[in-house]
């Protein structure tokens, strides 16, 4: 017998929270970087290429976080109501459910790479180049399913600084596997972009060793292997509910920008060379953006399931003005050292120069997408998913795509056009979802009802 309700051990903090995931973020995106960087001596096809194949590459994994998100925020809100045995049952049934996804997609990259590369109207260099680096990366994705579970299973736990050194230690083994297999050091075969891909799949098989062993640390009620093959349909349902709609509106942003992608294959080589340079450097511009939504939904889907409206509400506005504050620094530093950072790159000149132009509209843009990025998390966090999607829909596919290819194709403002259109897009979404906080609809969709006396239960 144990007990099913406890009092959590200490109050989360958004500080305590955050700074970890930010770093874990950052290592993350240096993982990408590190690959775009390292590339860029071998080509700028070869960055072309692989920058086009991680585009579905992205999509995979958001498919791979409806288990992963959606169990995180359930998991959330029942350990805020303190039923610990029903959140341990929830995290292995989401390892599970992700397990069997990533198998299946790991299979579809595998047969149908090329298809897929081929849709993007790539050709000769680029084409073999993407086609090369998805079997490898698309291969291992199953992989990522796994990590994406239980990342966000310890992370809801309080514990992100153990997630953040798993990151640390698979960035230094993806960059050490990079410099060999790349280049063809310590008598390694000089494997390009092959190599980088294999660098990749081989870092996260050991994290994922890593992340199990973190698993069964952070756990207050010890998970049994029955719990990975039971799938309760009361769980299955919560986590779908949450994680499908999460899932879907970032699918459709996705698919939104790789329309885009398509878009900029008709401009040449050094627009797609110059739009890969210019989204990893902003990244940095909305990376704490990122870092303060997903601690925030940890902290409001505690609250949510505590009970707690209104310290919910007020965490928010808390967080989107500390999120901001980061962001227009970042952006201040982007924007005045944009050709330096183009430069580090390339020394295409024609590449920086349209890398600059596009970077100049982060002020803008940027803003925009810290406000999304803070508001929409903590939305799905109180279980008020299914309204992003439905602006999503509106924003990002009935007006964001159109309007690209207005600019774009019509008026002929070329890689600016795209940045102006995803701009439209992050703003119009914005402002929806402010008001969508402040009118506070989103306090009737919690998932749990708390729960205030002691109760004992069955044991797992």
């Amino acid at each position: 017998m144990s007990e099913a309700i406890q009092q959590p051990k200490e109050k989360l903090s958004l500080i305590h929270l955050t700074w970890p995931i930010f770093l874990e973020i950052f290592l993350f995106m240096l993982m990408g970087i590190a690959d775009t960087f390292m590339l860029a001596a071998v080509s700028d096809d070869a960055v072309s290429g692989v920058g086009t194949a991680n585009q579905y590459i992205h999509i995979a994994i958001l498919i791979l976080e409806v288990v992963g998100n959606g169990a995180a925020i359930v998991v959330s809100q029942y350990l805020g109501s303190r039923r610990l045995i029903e959140a341990t049952k929830i995290s292995a049934l989401a390892i599970s459910l992700n397990l069997v996804v990533g198998l299946i997609m790991s299979a579809i990259f595998i047969i149908s790479s090329s298809h897929l590369m081929i849709m993007m109207n790539l050709q000769g260099d680029v084409l073999a180049h993407a086609q090369g680096y998805l079997i490898i990366i698309g291969g291992g994705i199953f992989l990522q399913a796994i990590i994406n579970s239980l990342a966000a299973i310890i992370r809801v736990h309080g514990q992100t600084k153990q997630t953040m050194y798993v990151s640390l230690g698979m960035n230094i083994i993806h960059v050490v596997g990079n410099y060999i297999l790349i280049f063809g050091h310590f008598g390694a075969p000089e494997l390009g972009v092959q190599g980088a891909a294999i660098s990749s799949v081989f870092s996260r098989l050991i994290a994922v060793f890593i992340f199990i062993w973190l698993y069964y640390q952070v756990l207050e009620i010890k998970v049994r292997w029955k719990n990975f093959i039971t799938f309760p349909k009361e769980y299955v349902k919560k986590i779908l509910a949450i994680g499908v709609p999460s899932a879907l509106e970032q699918i459709m942003y996705q698919v939104c920008q790789v329309v885009f992608l398509y878009y900029i294959t008709y401009l040449g080589t050094e627009a797609l060379a110059a739009r890969q340079y210019a989204v990893n450097i902003s990244m940095f511009t909305y990376l704490f953006a990122i870092a303060i939504g997903m601690g925030t939904s940890i902290i409001v889907g505690r609250l949510v399931g505590a009970g707690k409206q209104e310290e919910a509400y007020q965490q928010l506005w808390v967080s989107v003005k500390v999120a901001m504050i980061f962001t227009l620094v970042m952006v201040a530093v982007v924007t005045f050292f944009r050709e330096t950072l183009m430069d580090v790159f390339t020394d295409n000149p024609e590449v920086i120069q349209l890398g600059a132009s596009v970077l100049l509209l982060s002020v803008l843009l940027e803003t925009g997408r810290t406000i999304n990025i803070t508001i929409i998390n903590t939305l799905r966090a109180t279980g008020d998913a299914r309204f992003p999607v439905k602006i999503g829909f509106l924003s990002m596919v009935c007006m964001s795509l159109p309007l690209g290819y207005l600019l774009v194709f019509v008026l002929d403002m070329g890689l600016v056009g795209v940045w102006l259109a995803i701009t439209a897009d992050e703003w119009c979404r914005a402002i929806i979802v402010f008001f969508r906080w402040k009118g506070r609809k989103w306090e009737r969709y919690s998932l749990v009802t708390p729960q205030k006396e002691k109760e004992v239960v069955e044991s797992i």
